[in-house]
């Protein structure tokens, strides 16, 4: 690596992570302010708590998250000043091409892409899980599961259903399972009520029925109460508020596998987490090659023309994955397509500024 390199790969990385301290001051100014009413109203709530169970799993939560964004920016704060200085005039001057000039931001996009998908793929869904938890706790209403007629797939021919449940008290209210032979039925159990048991991990089953049909002999047994274990567990009734944010990569094609099995219609949800994860660290290195591209010209009306038209394709880059978010969330577009439009999009208008724009 030449000096010229680690010079340009010095100043993109610092600047990097100047812009990252700078906007999640900001955010975590906005996100307390919005909160400190609900803080208040738990006065067992202390400051360590707030700052070690939430605010330090929130800041590394939000700060991976918009790393794309913050990568771009950093690379047209830095990019821009070069060319202000016209120290890009002069690489360019001494014989290396635009070309050569793009490795040292390549090697750095590289560099945090690859940090940024280990993160979010494995170490900030252990701290999310906190957070969530937090939230849950201290900012948002209790959650009350109110469905009626719950139906679940538990396995290919294995079916549930429980007209009604509590979650406050893990109770659960006219169920049955029934287990088919490819169309024809072979065994139903029903019961009036069921109720988890913390203390044995079973399910408590009262007022059962069991059939087994086998052929043209039915067999039935009942009882007034029995405990055994089902494929269901109490937390898929509690509330879900944002538990992909909580889910490794493992899990999380887990728990979407099991979603399709069962029919779920919430499974983009996570299908968009999942994508998500995968796409941002192209994400940094499409947005750092346009970044360079738009901000290597020297400007006469210096630099904060170019950096303001960084925050606009920001902004365009956020619209873009909002929309295809929000359409892929509603089943109206392929998940994995919404999360890449974005990228696509702005590789192609970095390819054609890269063709004609000047530099």
């Amino acid at each position: 690596m030449k000096i010229i390199d680690k010079y340009i790969l010095k100043r993109f990385l610092t600047s990097f992570v100047f812009v990252v301290l700078i906007i999640m001051a900001v955010i975590v100014i906005i996100d307390v302010t919005e909160k400190i009413d609900d803080f208040n109203k738990f006065p067992e709530l202390t400051t360590s708590q707030i700052i070690n169970e939430y605010y330090l799993n929130f800041i590394a939560f939000i700060a991976n998250m918009i790393t794309p964004l913050t990568t771009f920016i950093a690379t047209v704060f830095v990019t821009a000043k070069m060319a202000g200085h016209t120290e890009i005039i002069a690489i360019l001057s001494s014989g290396v091409s635009f070309k050569r000039l793009l490795v040292p931001y390549f090697i750095g996009a590289t560099i945090i892409g690859a940090l940024s998908f280990i993160m979010i793929g494995w170490i900030i869904p252990k701290s999310n899980k906190e957070r969530v938890q937090f939230e849950v706790n201290y900012t948002k209403s209790k959650f009350y599961y109110n469905e009626r007629n719950t139906h679940i797939q538990v396995e290919p021919d294995v079916y549930l259903y429980i007209e009604t449940y509590n979650n406050q008290t893990d109770r659960g209210y006219k169920f049955t399972m029934e287990r088919f032979d490819e169309t024809e039925l072979v065994e139903k159990l029903s019961a009036r009520t069921i109720s988890w048991v913390d203390s044995t991990k079973k399910w408590q089953l009262k007022n059962w029925q069991h059939r087994q049909i086998d052929s043209l002999t039915e067999t039935i047994t009942e009882g007034d109460e029995i405990d055994t274990v089902l494929a269901i567990h109490p937390k898929e009734f509690k509330s879900n508020y944002r538990n992909f944010e909580g889910m490794t990569l493992n899990q999380l094609n887990e728990h979407i596998a099991t979603l399709k099995l069962r029919g779920a219609s919430n499974v983009e949800v996570y299908e968009v987490e999942k994508y998500t994860r995968y796409s941002a660290p192209f994400a940094v290195l499409i947005l750092t090659f346009m970044g360079v591209i738009v901000s290597a010209r020297k400007s006469r009306g210096g630099t904060g023309l170019q950096i303001a038209l960084g925050f606009f394709l920001s902004f365009i880059y956020i619209l873009f994955f909002i929309m295809g978010k929000t359409l892929a969330e509603a089943g109206s577009m392929h998940p994995m397509l919404s999360v890449w439009i974005p990228n696509f999009t702005f590789m192609g208008i970095s390819l054609i500024m890269y063709r004609y724009i000047p530099r």
